[in-house]
C-alpha cells in the first residue's frame, strides 16, 4: 500500500498540482528520477489517475445549477442502463450518481439561465427513458466543494 513518502507526494500534488517535477522532488527530498518512478507506480496501481483542468462553468456563462432526483420504473430490466446511457448524451448534465433507496439517480444539470434550463428540462430530461418520478432541487449556494483527500 502507500508509505509515508507516497502520502507526502500526494499531499504536495493536491496542494499545488502545477508544480514542476524537480520542484516537487526538492520539496519531498527525492531525486527527480526516484520521484518519477514513484509517480509511475502510483499511476500503475490506480491511486493517481492523472491531472486535469478544473473549469469554472460560471466563468463560461452558466448561471443555474439544478439537481434532479430521479426514480426509475424498475419493472423494466434495462431501466438503469438505458436511462444512464441517454443522460450521458446531454452535455449540460455534468454529474450522474446512482443510489440505493427511493431515489435511483441524481443528475446535476447546468444552464445559462432559467429559460435555458426549461428548454433542457422539457426537450432533453423529460424524454429520458424509464422515468417514474423527478424531484427538482435548485442550487442556491455551494458551501464546500473540495476534492482534496485527508492523506
Amino acid at each position: 500500500m502507500l508509505d509515508d513518502i507516497d502520502r507526502r507526494i500526494l499531499r504536495h500534488m493536491q496542494n499545488d498540482p502545477q508544480q514542476s517535477l524537480p520542484d516537487l522532488a526538492d520539496r519531498i527530498g527525492l531525486t527527480a528520477s526516484r520521484l518519477s518512478r514513484r509517480l509511475d507506480k502510483l499511476r500503475a496501481s490506480g491511486v493517481l489517475k492523472g491531472q486535469r483542468a478544473v473549469i469554472d462553468w460560471r466563468a463560461l456563462g452558466f448561471e443555474v445549477e439544478v439537481s434532479l432526483r430521479v426514480t426509475l420504473d424498475k419493472t423494466q430490466t434495462r431501466a438503469f442502463d438505458e436511462f444512464i446511457a441517454a443522460a450521458r448524451e446531454i452535455p449540460e448534465v455534468i454529474e450522474i450518481q446512482t443510489f440505493l433507496g427511493r431515489v435511483d439517480v441524481r443528475l446535476s444539470v447546468i444552464a445559462r439561465d432559467m429559460a435555458h434550463y426549461q428548454d433542457i428540462y422539457r426537450s432533453r430530461i423529460l424524454t429520458l427513458p424509464h422515468i417514474a418520478d423527478i424531484e427538482t432541487l435548485m442550487h442556491v449556494a455551494r458551501i464546500k466543494s473540495d476534492e482534496s483527500l485527508p492523506i
